[in-house]
C-alpha cells in the first residue's frame, strides 16, 4: 500500500470515530436545558471534524487520481464552503458555551488549528501604551522599576481619507522692468488636471478590474462625502484611455513579437435595441515562462460585435509563428497556405479534448442521466471513456514534471516519455473508434482528436517543439476575470465601451501576469506620463516599472 493510501486508511479510521461521537452528542440533546448549549457546541464541533477530514481525504484523492480531476476539484470546493460556514456556526456556539458554563467539554472535539502567521513586517506600527501601574501590587511599595514589556499585536485598517492637493504657483513682479515671473503650471495626466493619479488609478482599476460600475462608484464616494458626477467619471476614464495609448502601444508590440501565443475568446454581452447581443473578447497571451524564455508575459485583448473569422485574422495581421488555441474554425485562415507573411502553425489543446471525455466519465453527470433514463451508475457511466481520462492524466502528470524546463530539455523528456503514451493512446483509440457506431458519444470525442481534418498533427505538435504548452489553459486563465466580471456589469454598453474595456484589460492583466499592483503601477504611469520623454516610454512598462514615491503612496 502506497503512502498516500495509508494516509487515507488512517483519515478514513479517524472520519468513523468523528462520525460516531456526532452521532452519539445528537442522542445526548434529550439532556436538560442547562447543558443543551454545551451538546450542540459538541454536535458543532464534531461536524466541523467530519467536514475536515473529508476535505483532506478528497485533497489525498486528487493527489493519488492526478491534479487533473476536475470532478475532485468541484468537491474540493464545495467542502472548503462548508467548511467557511460551519466553522462560523461553531464561533457562534463557543460564545454561547462559555456563557453558560466550562468550555472543558468542547474543547476535547476541537481539531488543532495552525498557528496564525506574524503580520506583515513592511506595515507601520503604532504604539498604544497601557498606563503602568506607580507601585507594587502586592506589597503597594512604590519601589519598582520595568524588566520588560509584553507586546499585542491587533491588526487595523484606516478608512480611505480624501484630501484636495493646492498646488501653488507664487508670482513675482520685477521692480526694475516691472515684468510678472512665475513658475509654469505642472501637467496633468488629464485634461483641466481635477484628479490626481492616485484617483484615477483607482476609478480605473476598481471599474476593469475589480469591475465596479462606475454608477456604482459614484454612489459609494457620495457616502463618504465626495460627491462626483457619473459623467464626470465616465470622462476621465475615456481621458486616461487615451493618455495610456502610448504604453498600450508596446504591450501590443511585445506580444505581437512573439513566436507563439496563445488565444481564446469569450462572451461579452452587448446592449442593444429591445435587450442585448452577444458579442466577443478576445485575448493573445505572451506566456514564455513555462520554457524558460527570457521574455516577459504580456496579455492583448480585442473587442468585437460577433465571433466572425474575420476578427482573428484582422487580429492578427503579419503575425506569423505557433498559435495555441483550440479548434474553433475561425482561426483557419491564419492556417492557410496563402497567408503572408507565412502560414501560422496551429497546436491544439489537450484540455479541451480531455474535456470531452471526462463529461462522459463524470459520475455526477452519470448519476443525473441514469436517474433520468431509468438506467443504474455503472450502465451511466463510460468505461472507455473513463479509460481515455486516465491516459491523459498520465500524459499530463509528465508535463507537470518538466514545466519550466528549457525548451530543449523539454523536448527531450517529451521524446523519451511522452510520445510513446501519445502513440498508444492514439492505437488504443483507433481500435476501439473501429468497434463503436458513428453515433455513439465516445467515438465523437475521438473523432474531435485524432480524425477530423488533420487534427492529429496539431494535436501532436508538442511533441516536437519544447516551447509548446500542452494545453490553452494559460488563455483560459486570462478570461476568468471577465467571466466573473459579468455577473457585475452585466453589459457592453456600446462597441466602444467593449473596445475601451479591452485596452484596459490588456494593460491590467499584463500588470498582474508580472506580479506588479496594477493600481500602484497605473498611479504612476499616470504621474509620470505627462513628463517623460519617448525614448523612456518602455521603463513604465510593468516588467521594467520601478515603483517611485507616488507608487508606494497608492
Amino acid at each position: 500500500m502506497s503512502e498516500t493510501a495509508s494516509e487515507i486508511a488512517v483519515l478514513r479510521a479517524a472520519l468513523a470515530a468523528a462520525e460516531a461521537r456526532a452521532s452519539a452528542a445528537e442522542d445526548a440533546l434529550v439532556a436538560t436545558k442547562g447543558e443543551l448549549t454545551q451538546v450542540q457546541a459538541i454536535i458543532s464541533a464534531s461536524e466541523d471534524m467530519i467536514r475536515h477530514l473529508r476535505l483532506q481525504i478528497a485533497k489525498l484523492q486528487r493527489e493519488q487520481y492526478g491534479h487533473g480531476a476536475e470532478r475532485h476539484a468541484r468537491l474540493i470546493e464545495q467542502l472548503e464552503m462548508q467548511l467557511e460556514d460551519i466553522e462560523t456556526d461553531i464561533a457562534d456556539d463557543r460564545a454561547k458555551a462559555e456563557a453558560t458554563g466550562p468550555r472543558a467539554m468542547v474543547a476535547a472535539f476541537e481539531r488543532r488549528r495552525p498557528a496564525r502567521k506574524p503580520f506583515p513586517e513592511h506595515l507601520p506600527r503604532e504604539r498604544v501604551l497601557v498606563e503602568a501601574p506607580t507601585s507594587c501590587t502586592c506589597c503597594g511599595s512604590g519601589r519598582i522599576v520595568k524588566m520588560g514589556e509584553d507586546i499585542t499585536e491587533t491588526l487595523e485598517v484606516i478608512p480611505r481619507q480624501w484630501k484636495v492637493i493646492q498646488t501653488v504657483r507664487e508670482k513675482f513682479t520685477c521692480r526694475d522692468c516691472e515684468r510678472i515671473s512665475q513658475p509654469p503650471a505642472p501637467f496633468h495626466p488629464t485634461p483641466r488636471g481635477w484628479a490626481g493619479p492616485n484617483l484615477l488609478a483607482m476609478i480605473l482599476f476598481e471599474k476593469f478590474g475589480q469591475h465596479q460600475p462606475l454608477n456604482r462608484q459614484a454612489e459609494r464616494y457620495a457616502k463618504e462625502g465626495v460627491e462626483i458626477s457619473l459623467s464626470t467619471l465616465a470622462d476621465q476614464v475615456g481621458a486616461c484611455a487615451v493618455a495610456l495609448q502610448p504604453i498600450h502601444d508596446l504591450i501590443r508590440s511585445h506580444v505581437l513579437g512573439a513566436e507563439r501565443l496563445h488565444a481564446d475568446d469569450t462572451t461579452v454581452p452587448l446592449l442593444a435595441k429591445g435587450g442585448t447581443q452577444t458579442a466577443r473578447l478576445w485575448t493573445y497571451l505572451r506566456d514564455d515562462r513555462p520554457f524558460s524564455g527570457g521574455a516577459p508575459p504580456a496579455a492583448l485583448y480585442h473587442f468585437s460585435t460577433d465571433r466572425r473569422k474575420e476578427h482573428p485574422t484582422r487580429h492578427l495581421a503579419g503575425w506569423t509563428g505557433i498559435l495555441q488555441a483550440d479548434a474553433y474554425g475561425g482561426y483557419n485562415d491564419l492556417y492557410h497556405a496563402g497567408h503572408k507573411p507565412a502560414p501560422v502553425l496551429s497546436a491544439l489543446c489537450w484540455a479541451h479534448a480531455r474535456r470531452k471525455f471526462f463529461e462522459l466519465a463524470d459520475i455526477k453527470t452519470a448519476v443525473k442521466n441514469g436517474a433520468r433514463k431509468g438506467r443504474s451508475v455503472a450502465e451511466a457511466i463510460s468505461p472507455i471513456a473513463l479509460e481515455a481520462v486516465k491516459r491523459f492524466d498520465a500524459i499530463f502528470d509528465v508535463e507537470r514534471e518538466i514545466n519550466g524546463l528549457t525548451a530543449e530539455a523539454r523536448h527531450d523528456a517529451r521524446q523519451r516519455l511522452v510520445r510513446p503514451m501519445v502513440c498508444d493512446l492514439h492505437d488504443w483509440m483507433r481500435v476501439e473508434r473501429a468497434r463503436m457506431s458513428k453515433h455513439n458519444p465516445v467515438a465523437k470525442a475521438i473523432n474531435y482528436m485524432f480524425e477530423e481534418g488533420g487534427r492529429r498533427e496539431a494535436f501532436t505538435r508538442f511533441l516536437d517543439d519544447g516551447r509548446i504548452c500542452l494545453t490553452n489553459n494559460a488563455a483560459e486563465r486570462a478570461l476568468r476575470g471577465v467571466a466573473l466580471g459579468r455577473k457585475a456589469w452585466l453589459f457592453a454598453g456600446s462597441p466602444r465601451g467593449g473596445d475601451r474595456a479591452a485596452f484596459m484589460y490588456s494593460l491590467i492583466v499584463t500588470a498582474k501576469m508580472n506580479d506588479v499592483d496594477p493600481q500602484a503601477w497605473l498611479a504612476d504611469v499616470l504621474a509620470r506620463l505627462p513628463d517623460i520623454p519617448v525614448s523612456r516610454l518602455p521603463d513604465l512598462l510593468p516588467w521594467n516599472w520601478k515603483a517611485q514615491p507616488i507608487a508606494q503612496a497608492a
